[in-house]
């Protein structure tokens, strides 16, 4: 059994290091990989303003933060649903790490190892080159619902993308198990997984044009033959 954690971050801005904080925080609980239900999640005051062009990203202003704690006072509990040893996951990773390590050390508590990264963005350029690769492209990609996402939101963007992981680390079959049930119906459970259907991945017109483009700077790309050799 391999526990993980994915997990992401809201944000005043872009930089840490110009004066930019942390207003919320959600990781999720994974175990070989797919989601058990176990989550954190925090608003925090960052004990500054919020740009309106911030707020138009996340719909946080600081009115709704009022009363919220500081990252100080939620930086033990996030640590220990972390773990010291699991991999962490998220969307464009490194983003995530500095702010959450720049947090850190304001606490003058441990940073994150960057071993300990796992960036679902970079997953999705190495089987997707070319083509866009946002939250919201994977979601409709992989044809996952995205009609509660108004604006961002870490709590919701954890739980779209822990569907999107599954799909990016190979799919449902990841966590097919024979093991023998508490009702000891293993072949039941099997059956249960097996009728499951695949979702399709929807290429959009933009998308496809992006992809040939791609194909056409490579040296005779095995894709276009395969191609030509179906036609």
């Amino acid at each position: 059994m391999t526990r993980s954690i994915l997990f992401d971050t809201e944000t005043t801005g872009l930089d840490p290091k110009t004066g930019d904080r942390v207003i919320e925080v959600a990781a999720l609980e994974l175990i070989n990989d797919l989601p058990t239900g176990a989550h954190f999640h925090c608003l925090i005051h960052p004990e500054r303003d919020i740009p309106a062009e911030a707020t138009r990203v996340h719909g946080f202003t600081l009115e709704h933060l009022q009363g919220k704690p500081l990252f100080r006072a939620i930086a033990a509990e996030m640590m220990a649903f972390m773990g010291e040893d699991e991999m962490l996951v998220a969307h464009n990773a490194p983003f995530d790490f500095s702010f959450l390590n720049w947090e850190l050390q304001l606490c003058g508590l441990p940073a994150l190892g960057p071993h300990r990264m796992v960036d679902t963005l970079a997953l999705a350029k190495a089987r997707f080159p070319g083509m866009p690769n946002s939250l919201d492209a994977l979601c409709r990609r992989f044809a996952i619902d995205l009609s509660a996402r108004t604006t961002h939101n870490a709590l919701l963007d954890c739980k779209l993308l822990a569907e999107v992981y599954i799909e990016l680390t190979g799919g449902r079959q990841r966590g097919l198990s024979l093991a023998v049930s508490e009702t000891g119906d293993a072949i039941a459970q099997y059956e249960a997984v097996a009728e499951r259907r695949p979702r399709p991945i929807l290429v959009s017109p933009e998308e496809a044009a992006r992809h040939a483009a791609f194909l056409a700077q490579l040296k005779d790309p095995i894709w276009l033959k395969d191609a030509a050799s179906a036609g």
